[in-house]
């Protein structure tokens, strides 16, 4: 198949997608773009699959680049209270290719302002995780259930948790993104982080520590970094340290002696 075929399929596909799930098409893609994609389809000698809900050709990542994805995301309107509240689309940021992904709930004011995930207080501090495990933020990818900063009540301020409708209705982007990455372990940071992601609604003590499963990937779930600013208990910080010790051990990277020895109580 030829260049522009490619190129016409993977614009046209997540138009399709979009009609198919009764989202408003992405800014600027009129009937008549759409109309010209599917004829340089046809004029190439194949027409475009067909995607029925549920199907395998339309929930595979191959229907997606990153460049189509990101747009259709960032022009997603499925939850109409977020689009109103919004500043702007959080995507997820980092090496697309990666073997690690962090994965947290939504985000909060600063990362609805800047369009970043984990930049705030939390973010600096998950930051600093990354780093003692000798990656830096453009060697992972990191990314929320949520794409959208939940709405708050008119004069409140802070950040509420994200509704277990909105993170289903978003999830499936997210899904695309795990599909494209194909990382080898996935870090759920907090137990809405889990809920979202796995389904899951035990307690942190029964989750973090073990390894679970999205699919095929394997996921560490663990204490989301704002609840460490809160309870900054060297016992705590420990517990973090050594779920990233399992997802090192996971990867198959080495750990030093200074690294297993981080958040131990000093010894009299």
């Amino acid at each position: 198949m030829s260049d522009v075929f490619h190129q016409a399929l993977a614009q046209t596909l997540p138009m399709l997608e979009e009609i198919r799930d009764g989202i408003k098409p992405p800014p600027r893609a009129s009937g008549k773009a759409l109309r010209k994609l599917l004829k340089e389809v046809s004029s190439h000698g194949a027409s475009a699959p067909q995607l029925v809900e549920g199907s395998a050709d339309a929930e595979s990542s191959a229907v997606w680049t990153w460049d189509a994805l990101e747009q259709v995301i960032k022009g997603c309107e499925k939850c109409p209270h977020l689009v109103r509240s919004r500043t702007q689309v959080v995507f997820g940021v980092g090496n697309r290719e990666a073997d690690l992904m962090f994965v947290g709930e939504a985000p909060g004011a600063d990362e609805d302002e800047q369009g970043e995930p984990f930049i705030g207080r939390a973010g600096q501090l998950l930051t600093k995780i990354i780093e003692a495990m000798e990656f830096s933020r453009e060697d992972i990818f990191i990314a929320n259930v949520l794409k959208c900063r939940p709405d708050m009540p008119e004069g409140e301020s802070g950040n509420r948790k994200p509704r277990p409708a909105e993170m289903a209705t978003c999830l499936p982007w997210l899904r695309e993104q795990i599909k494209l990455v194909q990382p080898k372990a996935i870090v759920a940071l907090g137990a809405t982080a889990a809920e979202g992601l796995l389904g899951e609604t035990r307690p942190m003590r029964e989750l973090r520590g073990r390894w679970l499963a999205f699919g095929e990937v394997p996921v560490m779930v663990t204490y989301h970094p704002a609840y460490l600013l809160r309870n900054q208990a060297i016992t705590e910080k420990r517990k973090v340290w050594e779920d990233m010790l399992l997802v090192l051990k996971k990867l198959n990277l080495p750990i030093s002696a200074k690294q297993e020895r981080y958040f131990t109580q000093p010894t009299k």
